[in-house]
């Protein structure tokens, strides 16, 4: 695979040695794997390293992977309690890269996706440090006075939840690489059951454990939140519905056709049920949540819905990194545990009813 994939080296080279600050070395640049949406990379030199993000190499839906917003979030959230890499500079001529890009500092630390790494939070209480710490830096985040961070017009909150089903179902057409009934149903249902949105906030939009780096010394810090590209201004609990769904509880089925980066370690004693990251969100923020079924729904309805274009690309061999081998359709698998959800809620609209 070649890790400068998507990447203009002389163009990028010479943007960089203009624009950020020690490097004027030799760059060295590799794709970091893992990455299914905005591709990323390190780049290196000498000593110093940073971090660059570009939109992912074709089937890009219009309003996805749009780095000035990107940057401008993280720049607003620099200085903030929300630990952030803090982006260095923003490039939008198409004729450096082709697509634009932005590069930030680097903020290395331990991601967790799918297993725990040897050594780290070995006991009960440094795994439940791990679910407070992931509430108590979203509850944060949606603490924030986006107009004093400067965020205003970054969004347009009145209607969120009636837009992000509309939109969504709007992706779906574009997406789609073949019919699938459960998506059509749960577009109805949640239209159906819109509840009262909270006042909006800054709503991160891919919210869970494996955009966190987490202190190698400490698994209850949070050194930097990462991957931006879906933030907006909206329904904080749509954050915490999305939370919850990337989060495994003793009892559930883990299997191939689980969400790809579900954590499922957090099964293990002293790790937070997902009730207790409900009732811990609901104390910090003073927040209802009593409509949280529905936002579990909307969260798995639209990772089905971006999934299928992850798979669109696929198809198309436009994707990059490890993972895509022999990929199947994940989208029927999202829409099915949504029905699961909605089926048992006790909200009659969410049923169908």
């Amino acid at each position: 695979m070649d890790d400068t994939a998507g990447i203009n080296v002389p163009n990028v080279t010479r943007f960089l040695r203009e624009r950020v600050a020690g490097a004027d070395g030799p760059l060295a640049f590799s794709l970091i794997s893992g990455g299914r949406s905005n591709l990323t990379y390190l780049v290196r030199s000498g000593a110093s390293t940073w971090v660059l993000r570009r939109p992912p190499l074709g089937h890009v839906l219009p309003t996805a992977h749009d780095m000035a917003r990107e940057y401008r979030v993280l720049s607003a959230l620099a200085d903030s309690d929300v630990p952030v890499a803090r982006p260095l500079a923003l490039c939008e001529d198409p004729a450096v890269n082709e697509m634009p890009f932005y590069v930030m500092e680097y903020r290395p630390g331990v991601i967790l996706t799918h297993a725990l790494p040897a050594g780290f939070a070995e006991t009960p209480p440094a795994r439940r440090r791990i679910g407070l710490a992931l509430i108590d830096t979203l509850a944060r985040l949606h603490a924030i006075d986006y107009r004093v961070a400067g965020l205003e017009g970054f969004g347009h909150p009145d209607g969120y939840l009636e837009r992000q089903v509309r939109r969504w179902a709007q992706q779906w057409e574009r997406s789609k690489t073949g019919e699938l009934a459960d998506i059509d149903v749960l577009a109805t249902r949640l239209r159906a059951a819109l509840p009262r949105s909270p006042a909006p906030t800054i709503v991160h939009g891919d919210f869970r454990l494996g955009n966190l780096a987490l202190d190698p010394r400490d698994p209850g810090r949070v050194l930097a939140v990462f991957d931006w590209e879906m933030a907006t201004l909206g329904d904080p609990l749509a954050d915490l519905g999305y939370t919850l769904i990337y989060w495994a509880d003793p009892g559930d089925e883990i299997d191939a056709s689980s969400i790809g980066s579900v954590s499922a370690f957090t099964v293990e004693p002293g790790f937070l049920r997902r009730a207790d990251l409900v009732a811990e969100y609901a104390r910090r923020t003073g927040c209802d949540v009593g409509a949280v079924d529905f936002y579990q729904v909307l969260a798995l309805y639209k990772l089905a819905i971006i999934s299928e274009g992850i798979y669109a690309r696929y198809l198309q061999g436009k994707t990059l990194g490890e993972g895509f081998a022999g990929m199947a359709r994940p989208a029927g698998a999202l829409a099915r545990r949504a029905m699961a959800i909605a089926e048992a809620s006790s909200d009659a609209r969410l049923r169908g009813r």
